[in-house]
């Protein structure tokens, strides 16, 4: 026993002897906690989750495909395909009853035209601009991707439900009810954690759960007769803006919080929200007064407002791939604007079909899209 107590002593010793020359324990590792939603690229900027949708920044996926804005005609059943260098449509493809948007898939690859009444999504190949074989899904109104790329959230909004489906096959995985009315428009967070959903028939916004593909919060708007339309993230991941065409303004929301948002007038029947390249600005389309509002991220205040000459009702849409033109649908008036992005100048009038709603202008700078007429990231 004297010789185990000596043997401990001098153990002692010599790493007091050590002083701070010794090697401490090393301590169990913690568990790594990921930083957003499983299977989700990196955020490249936390500062900035848009950056990678810079000017000219196209993946590799679609660095080839031909510069084009797809128009969903929803009353002519068809989606005109514009040249945005001759501002002329070169072709007119014939697809399902009633088409809203044309949304980029999540891989980039594949267009999905969704046919809202007659219940299926039209593909198109980017590459050729062929369509493919439809394929069956109810009450498509809108399409988005979640941000890992798991599954397709389809906003069916008559259904009142929002269909998890398989991304390439669009079979259905999981069915969230939901009591609002009208499910629209979405975006998620920077994370990828959690979404917000607008409900534009009852006024009111939802919180859901990606991973658990759960609502977890609903609050209704604190407008009369609100009807909330796009939403959009800020680019530091910090706040949600959803327009909103009944008043006339966009709400400013707390995602996290998810308290009651305030409201920020834009113009009459504010509707579509679009990042600049630069991740400066953001264009509200007021499609009840044809206008353009612009929104300063860094002044935090509106700074501009383009009016359309002749008047319109701008609608959907998309900046081009360098950052330069605005694109957007007429939805009144059965055409297309395209507007310069640093003068507010309209550039063209293009006449497409009945009820132009949700283009896509295509491709455009971004790792991933997470739908609707193309969200990048």
């Amino acid at each position: 026993m004297l010789v185990l107590l000596a043997g401990c002593g001098a153990a002692s010793q010599t790493n007091e002897a050590r002083g701070t020359n010794a090697a401490p324990p090393e301590k169990p590792k913690k568990p790594a906690v990921p930083d957003g939603l499983p299977g989700m690229p990196p955020v490249l900027d936390p500062k900035d989750i848009y950056a990678a949708d810079r000017p000219g920044k196209l993946s590799p996926v679609v660095k080839d495909f031909p510069s084009r804005v797809y128009v969903p005609n929803t009353t002519s059943n068809t989606v005109s395909v514009i040249d945005p260098e001759t501002y002329k449509v070169i072709e007119t493809i014939p697809v399902g009853n009633h088409p809203q948007h044309v949304v980029p898939s999540w891989d980039l690859k594949t267009l999905w035209v969704n046919n809202n009444r007659g219940n299926t999504l039209t593909p198109i190949d980017p590459a050729t601009g062929a369509a493919g074989k439809p394929v069956d899904v109810h009450d498509p109104y809108n399409l988005y991707f979640t941000p890992n790329g798991k599954h397709a959230v389809v906003m069916a909004s008559l259904d009142r439900e929002l269909a998890f489906r398989d991304p390439h096959t669009m079979e259905r995985v999981h069915t969230e009810p939901v009591s609002c009315y009208g499910v629209n428009h979405a975006d998620f967070s920077a994370d990828g954690r959690y979404f917000i959903v607008s409900c534009e028939f009852s006024g009111e916004l939802l919180k859901v759960d990606t991973q658990k593909m759960k609502v977890v919060g609903q609050q209704k708007l604190p407008f009369e007769g609100a009807m909330p339309q796009d939403v959009k993230l800020s680019p530091d991941g910090k706040t949600f803006y959803i327009a909103d065409m009944m008043a006339h303004g966009m709400w400013v929301l707390d995602g996290e919080k998810f308290t009651t948002p305030r409201l920020l007038p834009t113009g009459k029947g504010c509707h579509g929200l679009y990042v600049s390249r630069d991740s400066k600005e953001m264009y509200i389309s007021n499609r009840g007064e044809g206008s353009v509002s612009v929104f300063d991220f860094p002044k935090n205040k509106l700074t501009k407002k383009w009016r359309l000459p002749d008047g319109g009702s701008p609608d959907m849409g998309g900046v081009s791939a360098d950052g330069k033109v605005l694109w957007l649908s007429g939805r009144y008036d059965d055409e297309v604007y395209a507007i310069d992005t640093r003068t507010g100048k309209q550039l063209a009038r293009i006449p497409v079909g009945g009820g132009p709603h949700g283009l896509a202008v295509y491709p455009q700078p971004g790792r991933y899209s997470l739908g609707h007429t193309g969200i990048f990231r």
